[in-house]
């Protein structure tokens, strides 16, 4: 995997606030956390390696992408489980997820579903399902949406396909979190390239992408409030939109979103000279919170850990810095929160259920990958 390395300014390497001790004890309650977590994962995986949802395969594959990540003695077995299973969604188009049935729920989410499983699976071995990994690489690519739809660049939940109006234009509705998974999943299987026959390589068009995620960032320098941060999508249709006093009507910006694009622009290897990277950073750091997602408050609250352990870890940075000299230990106060917010079973649940976060194998599998991001995993 190829990240852009982030020096100079307000986010420069900086010494730890915390001493030696200090700094092993946060270590040794992540880790502990870690396998409680992994353990309660282990305890509910059913005979056929599944977990939650058998109709999004993605639920199994955030799993599978967990255990793959970790030193957990039943490592092997899980992930052999999990692997075989999600391999059994692998459609004829190249992706991985498994054909709606009919009715809300059935199937479907065809991008999201291909993006984590084909993720996954390269981080549990790359090897022995890279025939799988590089049909889900072609599909992830067609995926992408293009021409003059407000969406063009970035991914949705489904393929753009030759459809009636007004179906077309909702299947062309990129959104950035699904973007976001897909540009991680190309990025992470890039390797995979390297064994293709022929000299064509499949890849999706970066410059598109950030052209796409660009439209998503509030840029308006006389809302400095908002400044920096991404909505979710054009349309405002999650997340809202935000009324300047001058009316302009902007995305309103929070805090998932922004450490999605923060991980998305790393992966398009933007720098942090970027302004559109530095800005988001400098909104993240304005609106630090692990008490709530910034601007949705317990919607998505396991969703923000996981892209904000993800984006931060990506961009090497060890501890958010303000300009006026105010640091905050990221890693230390996100460790710190989600102990205090661990089941005693040892799995973690939302009781807002807003983005499928009450499914506690869903949101188990969310800290544990963010755990393993802070620790270097």
């Amino acid at each position: 995997m190829v990240v852009a390395g982030f020096v100079g300014g307000w986010l420069a390497a900086q010494p730890t606030l915390l001493n030696a001790g200090e700094q092993q004890n946060v270590e040794e309650s992540a880790r502990s956390a870690l396998r409680r977590g992994l353990d309660w994962l282990k305890s509910v995986q059913r005979a056929d390696g599944s977990w939650s949802d058998t109709n999004f395969p993605a639920l199994t594959a955030l799993g599978l992408w967990a255990f793959a990540r970790s030193d957990h003695p039943d490592r092997a077995e899980v992930c052999g489980k999990a692997a075989e299973f999600i391999a059994s969604y692998a459609q004829p188009d190249g992706g991985i997820y498994k054909r709606p049935t009919g009715g809300r729920g059935s199937g479907g989410l065809s991008v999201y579903n291909t993006a984590v499983c084909m993720t996954a699976l390269h981080a549990w071995d790359a090897a022995k399902y890279r025939a799988l990994i590089l049909k889900a690489r072609e599909f992830v690519a067609g995926s992408q949406l293009t021409g003059d739809s407000p969406g063009a660049g970035g991914f949705g939940y489904e393929p753009p396909q030759p459809r009636a109006d007004e179906v077309r234009k909702l299947m062309e509705r990129g959104d950035l979190s699904n973007t976001a998974w897909a540009m991680r999943a190309m990025r992470e299987t890039q390797d995979a390239e390297d064994y293709r026959d022929g000299a064509r390589k499949v890849d999706i068009d970066w410059a598109a992408t950030i052209r796409f995620i660009e439209k998503l960032q509030n840029r308006n320098s006389d809302d400095p409030e908002n400044f920096g941060s991404f909505g979710y999508d054009p349309g405002g249709e999650r997340g809202g939109t935000a009324q300047a006093q001058e009316g302009k009507v902007t995305l309103r910006g929070f805090g998932s979103m922004t450490y999605a694009a923060i991980e998305a622009m790393i992966f398009a290897q933007l720098t942090m000279d970027d302004p559109r990277v530095r800005s988001a950073l400098e909104w993240a750091m304005k609106h630090w919170s692990v008490e709530e997602n910034p601007g949705m408050g317990q919607k998505g609250l396991f969703y923000y850990y996981n892209t904000m352990s993800k984006a931060l870890t990506a961009a090497r940075v060890e501890q958010l810095s303000s300009p006026d000299g105010r640091v905050v230990p990221w890693k230390e106060q996100l460790v710190r929160r989600l102990v205090t917010i661990q089941k005693p079973d040892g799995s973690w649940v939302n009781d807002d259920n807003q983005f499928w976060e009450a499914n506690p194998a869903l949101v188990t599998s969310y800290v544990a990958l963010a755990i393993e991001s802070l620790l270097g995993r």
